[in-house]
């Protein structure tokens, strides 16, 4: 492939364009010490920028990786030396806030945090929260299908996407900027982009929708010792609020205890418990739900579902208790930590979380193993040190993914599968279902240049 720097730096500017140790200093991802070895880091401001690049790259066979927040878990902005990084940090432009549609256009390198902060001033919420919140950006939430605390009541990103334009690997514009609720005129093209990683193209602008901003929210934490009750729990509080339930977080004894150690983390409930689950509920009237969750909790208690339970009493409180749960980066005791995202039904979690810490303790001496989750919509993460040696990881992985296959669970609930989880691909995905797949990914990128080796081999 012949690649001239010139011929870029005319498209997107001289400082458009990153080389050396400006480029090479950065981590590709958190929690990694790996840097960019990409020969350049390319930044483009607009989607014409983003379409003349991508038409140049295509032209000369040049592999591009896409770099948002860099906040991803499955090493899908990895880079080689002979590739370039496609970044959208300069791509930051809050367009438009239109509060009679309840929407908002944004430039996809927009941090996620960024998003929810223009809803608020506007009296409306963006729904999707997670902990990166402040270094994600929505193109990466996008290309991810990202989930994280709410989706028990407002779904994935999937769900909060009205349109995008997105730029396909010969630099073809696809605008698709749909500001409705409602279109059913033909195929609705944003599909393909939403969740596949950048391998079919390059996600540029998004139309969001958003909701009008709760008046009420109530947060409490509960102690439980049988993993049964957690469902019952759930289906009682979900009932009795009437649709206002919108987290359901559920932290195991080897996470809640283990976070609670340090002084920043104070438990706000005693550490002998087997699980801890934090609830939040969003209302319109202030009296009303307070008095409802009170209620429910009330029901729990009485029929022996939780041990115990405080309701926070201030926003401090509040913080407090999601700072517990949002903590995640303290379980990083040691390199190489091991981190996995998989979902399955609620009624076979039990069981595979012993098998899987079974597995882990019979192959592994010391093994950490940290385990929490959005257990309403499915959800688990572990996060897994079992010595300093990396060439574990396969048989870790195998301990993780091999107990999902016969239970019909998934290796990625909400991260993705870049290059970390394709081997296990199998696991939740039939032979026809990839090769539809590569179907898709030959027409739109026959090349093979955008992203090159996510998901699958080429």
């Amino acid at each position: 492939m012949k690649f001239d720097l010139n011929a870029i730096r005319n498209i997107v500017g001289e400082s458009g364009v990153l080389v050396g140790t400006d480029a090479s200093s950065r981590q590709e991802q958190i929690w990694s010490s790996k840097h960019v070895d990409a020969q350049a880091i390319v930044r483009p401001r607009t989607t014409q920028e983003v379409s003349s690049l991508l038409a140049y790259c295509y032209e000369h066979n040049q592999p591009v990786v896409v770099h948002g927040g860099l906040t991803g878990m499955v090493y899908g902005a990895t880079t080689r030396s002979c590739d370039i990084a496609l970044s959208t940090e300069r791509m930051q432009s809050v367009e438009s806030v239109d509060p009679i549609n309840r929407s908002m256009t944004v430039q996809a390198g927009v941090k996620l945090q960024e998003v929810q902060e223009n809803a608020a001033v506007n009296g409306l919420m963006f729904t999707l929260d997670l902990g990166a919140r402040g270094s994600c950006t929505i193109g990466g939430n996008i290309s991810t299908n990202a989930g994280g605390n709410q989706v028990i009541r407002y779904g994935m990103t999937r769900d909060m996407i009205l349109g995008l334009e997105v730029v396909l690997a010969d630099g073809t514009m696809v605008t698709s900027m749909n500001d409705m609720i409602k279109n059913n005129a033909g195929y609705d093209l944003k599909q393909l982009f939403i969740g596949t990683e950048g391998t079919l193209g390059i996600i540029t602008r998004a139309v969001l929708r958003l909701r009008e901003q709760p008046l009420s929210s109530e947060c409490a934490m509960l102690a439980v010792n049988k993993f049964d009750h957690l469902p019952a729990i759930l289906k009682t509080i979900d009932q009795r609020l009437g649709g206002t339930l919108t987290s359901f977080e559920v932290m195991w004894h080897d996470f809640y205890s283990f976070i609670t150690e340090f002084k920043d983390h104070p438990p706000p409930l005693p550490k002998d418990f087997s699980y801890y689950v934090l609830i939040e509920a969003k209302g319109g009237n202030i009296h009303h739900d307070r008095e409802n969750v009170e209620g429910a909790l009330a029901s729990v208690v009485e029929a022996g579902l939780a041990e115990e339970v405080v309701i926070a009493q201030n926003q401090a409180q509040r913080d407090a208790f999601w700072a517990i749960r949002d903590a995640v980066e303290k379980t990083v005791i040691d390199q190489p930590m091991y981190v996995f995202d998989v979902s399955l039904k609620i009624g076979s979690m039990e069981a595979y979380v012993d098998e899987v810490k079974r597995r882990l303790q019979a192959k592994f001496e010391p093994c950490y193993v940290f385990t929490f989750g959005h257990l309403g919509d499915g959800n688990i993460h572990f996060n897994i040190h079992a010595g300093k040696d990396p060439s574990l990881k396969h048989a870790v992985d195998e301990c993780v993914y091999e107990p999902l296959r016969k239970i019909n669970g998934s290796i990625s609930a909400e991260h993705g599968i870049g290059h970390e989880k394709k081997e296990f691909l199998s696991v939740s995905r039939s032979t026809t279902e990839v090769q539809v797949m590569r179907t898709l990914k030959q027409a739109l990128d026959p090349k093979g240049i955008l992203n090159p080796g996510l998901i699958f081999d080429p």
